[in-house]
């Protein structure tokens, strides 16, 4: 029995609603799912909702944007509380950070020439939490570029006219946040982030788990995080971050994390409400 813990839907930047990637997990005979969008739960409950028609396991999950000692890292928070009050506050102060990068992007492109109106990217984006390759569509359906890559290639990627940095929280205030929603916080993607030497402070933060298996990660790589994963004692993780269509191709089914890995994780989860419980 294998998980896949790592996704987006249209609630953030992937092209699947929740309920076509629970589809997709069927057919690659998955038995637990985490949807991961970015600074939202909104499509969680959609896709719990699909999931248990289907018989997967469904985990509610987040991934935020944070900082350690000044590198972007990002943070996967699991088994969230979606009622938590602080932690659905803070989502919301997120989103409209996303939403006023927008304009700031639509506003670069206009002064370079290039006429998209950021009403225009939450068109497409039919979301409260818009990102990048929103833009990237918009551009590519006016006609302004021919292609995602094109776009980002002139535009889009840091440096580009069009960059704008994202919002970030410190990595002690996402764990934090997880922490108080009763969740779990794994580092997204280490390998994509190149920063190893920010794990220790992390840890030292209160970091979780690891998520040692990504679609990018190469086997030599993975080997590498399994091995800080026991040094550290961190908890094991996996996903395909699959974005539906956005990357070109579905990723789903390029992963498979062994289900024991989302009991440690859930485990983990009841100690800390078991422990903000005992401090109340």
């Amino acid at each position: 029995m294998y998980a896949d813990l790592h996704m987006h839907t249209t609630f953030s930047d992937g092209t699947f609603s929740p309920e076509e990637m629970a589809q997709a997990a069927q057919r690659h005979q998955l038995a637990c799912v985490a949807l991961t969008d970015h600074d939202t739960i909104a499509g969680c409950a959609r896709m719990e909702a699909e999931c248990t028609r289907l018989g997967i396991e469904f985990v509610n999950a987040t991934e935020l944007t944070a900082e350690m000692d000044g590198v972007e890292v990002h943070i996967l928070g699991y088994f969230i509380d979606p009622a938590n009050p602080k932690f659905l506050e803070n989502l919301i102060k997120f989103q409209h950070a996303r939403q006023q990068r927008i304009h700031e992007m639509a506003a670069r492109l206009q002064a370079q020439g290039i006429p998209l109106q950021a009403e225009a990217v939450f068109a497409i984006a039919r979301c409260e939490s818009p990102g990048r390759p929103h833009v990237a569509r918009a551009l590519v359906q006016a006609g302004l570029c021919t292609s995602m890559d094109e776009a980002f290639d002139r535009f889009l990627k840091k440096h580009r006219p069009a960059w704008v940095p994202k919002f970030k929280i410190s990595a002690f205030e996402a764990i934090g946040l997880i922490h108080h929603a009763g969740g779990v916080s794994v580092i997204a993607h280490p390998a994509l982030n190149k920063s190893d030497e920010i794990i220790p402070s992390l840890v030292e933060a209160g970091i979780d788990g690891i998520e040692c298996f990504h679609t990018r990660h190469s086997t030599a790589a993975s080997q590498h995080y399994l091995m800080m994963a026991e040094q550290y004692g961190l908890a094991i993780t996996g996903g395909s971050d699959c974005h539906g269509m956005n990357k070109g191709r579905p990723l789903m089914g390029s992963i498979k994390l062994p289900v024991i890995h989302v009991r440690q994780l859930e485990a983990r989860a009841r100690a800390i409400r078991e422990k903000a419980l005992a401090a109340t």
